[in-house]
């Protein structure tokens, strides 16, 4: 068993971290398979949305199993290795184009945090908590948790996290803008639902295309980023959707989407 529950609910596609014993940590296999589920969603035309979430009711997930055997390694030996994508082959990557929501039902912490920091929307429980407590047990936050912090947070609010691994509530980390909505936890589901809804409402490929756009031009300017062709902004811009969504508009309706 990986660890990692996966099923489709039309068009949405749901990641559950099934590690409750470990508070969902990630052992060498779970986080195989959660790099395996990237790489097949990037080139699904029918999952328009991602809902990404832990198992239990203490945590979306604290960051590396530290009884794995993994922990063995030196930090150097660690950051030696390759892991594309960051932690959990989503904490900082540029490839998949599929809106996603970070659930998070309790602790975020460490590689955990890092993993909400590389989704789209971040939805969590009042009594969630994030941090990057790397530094408290001598290691640091290799898995894009140190980029990632200082490009989403004014400098001196990401600095006071990375130099002290102190955690955060939900609200608080709602306050400095990496979280998008606190809800007491019996109402997480229904307000992620409310965020799924309203990116199915959007033409799947005007979504793609904007979160492409917006991951591979983040060393531009905004000129030069305009004058780029976007393979993701060519095929909704020449599309059926497109051609759909003012045909509904018109006619005072809902479009039908299909994503092509």
């Amino acid at each position: 068993m990986s660890g990692i529950d996966y099923r489709e609910d039309g068009n949405v596609a749901r990641v559950t971290i099934n590690r409750p014993h470990v508070l969902n940590a990630l052992d060498a296999e779970s986080d195989s398979e959660l790099r395996r589920i990237w790489e097949e969603l990037e080139v699904r035309r029918d999952i328009w949305a991602i809902i990404l979430t832990g198992a239990g009711e203490r945590a979306f997930c604290v960051g590396a199993d530290m009884s794995a055997p993994a922990v063995r390694q030196t930090g150097l030996e660690y950051w030696a290795q390759e892991r594309p994508g960051g932690f959990g082959g989503i904490a900082c990557r540029r490839t998949l184009d599929i809106p996603v929501i970070a659930a998070v039902n309790g602790y975020a912490l460490g590689g955990g945090m890092e993993m909400v920091l590389g989704c789209d929307i971040v939805v969590a429980a009042e009594d969630a908590a994030l941090g990057l407590p790397e530094p408290l047990v001598g290691r640091i936050p290799l898995d894009g948790g140190v980029f990632q912090l200082v490009r989403q947070l004014p400098h001196h609010v990401a600095m006071g996290l990375l130099l002290t691994g102190r955690q955060i509530p939900a609200d608080r980390a709602m306050a400095f803008g990496l979280v998008n909505e606190v809800v007491p936890r019996a109402q997480l589901g229904d307000a992620v639902g409310r965020w799924l809804d309203g990116i199915l409402r959007c033409a799947p490929l005007s979504l793609r295309a904007i979160k492409q756009m917006v991951q591979r031009s983040e060393a531009m300017t905004a000129p030069a980023a305009m004058r780029m062709r976007f393979p993701a902004l060519v095929t909704a811009l020449t599309s059926r959707d497109s051609e759909e969504g003012v045909r509904a508009f018109q006619a005072k309706r809902q479009p039908v989407w299909r994503a092509e």
